[in-house]
């Protein structure tokens, strides 16, 4: 309007300091919110206290409060609400089953049921270490059957060691008779669910919906030899770069390399 500065501070009650003020960056800060937002971008399921962990792993001096306020501001958020965890009580309440305690003390299977985009069904066999959450292995096919479940079971035991129970539902699979008895000869004892309680086998469910939110749910799979590379990607990247809650904001395993990338780059 054509005034100067002096007069129009003072019509409208402003300090003229306030017309000099240049913002001062924090280059560390702005490091940090670069961070946040390729985080975010590579990691779309993941909230801000799972970007937290992921960004203290990585040597960045950035509590939850702070990431917090940077998300805030970025107008980052997770499209879908976290599924809640399940508990491991009896059916009646009546007292909680048998918890792990060490490594190799429970292992847990399911399994997860999938499509091509032609339209052809596929199922991933999850097996979990319940104490330590790292996932063993997901092993894709078109079918699997008790000798299947055998054979994979046998690997794992010679790689992983023998463990002391083995937790499951009463899927057809996991009864048949050839697989109770060689569990039997080897000293597993089997933990069977009960009928219509998933919640009994809580950590595996969990893994599943994780897989399912995380993986399953955002992704086109058009072959069978796809679904098992970026499978058993995503599964190296859950136990080796995706920080825990249980385990204090760790992955379940110590990662072989300096980071796992579970994007299938073509």
């Amino acid at each position: 309007m054509k005034v100067s500065e002096r007069l129009a501070c003072r019509v409208i009650g402003q300090l003229r300091s306030t017309q000099r003020y240049q913002k001062i960056v924090d280059p560390e800060r702005e490091k940090v919110r670069a961070r946040i937002i390729d985080l975010a971008c590579q990691y779309g399921r993941y909230g801000y206290k799972t970007i937290t962990s992921l960004l203290q792993l990585e040597g960045f001096d950035a509590g939850k409060d702070r990431v917090h306020r940077i998300w805030q501001e970025e107008g980052l958020q997770v499209p879908q609400k976290q599924p809640k965890r399940s508990r491991l009580w009896l059916t009646d309440g009546s007292g909680i089953r048998l918890r792990p305690t060490h490594k190799n003390h429970v292992w847990s299977y399911d399994f997860v049921a999938e499509r091509t985009h032609d339209g052809r069904s596929f199922r991933i066999l999850n097996i979990i270490d319940e104490f330590t959450r790292e996932c063993l292995a997901s092993y894709v096919a078109r079918r699997i059957g008790s000798q299947d479940v055998i054979l994979i079971l046998a690997d794992l035991f010679i790689t992983h060691g023998i463990p002391e129970h083995i937790r499951s539902d009463n899927g057809p699979e996991f009864i048949a008779r050839k697989l109770i008895k060689w569990l039997k000869t080897l000293n597993v004892k089997p933990l069977f669910i009960e009928k219509g309680s998933p919640w009994e086998n809580g950590y595996c469910e969990s893994f599943n919906g994780k897989m399912r939110y995380q993986l399953l749910d955002g992704e086109i799979f058009y072959t069978l030899l796809e679904a098992q590379v970026i499978i058993e990607q995503w599964r190296r990247h859950y136990n080796e770069v995706r920080p825990h809650s249980s385990l204090k904001g760790r992955p379940p395993k110590a990662p072989e390399t300096k980071e796992v990338n579970f994007q299938l780059v073509i």
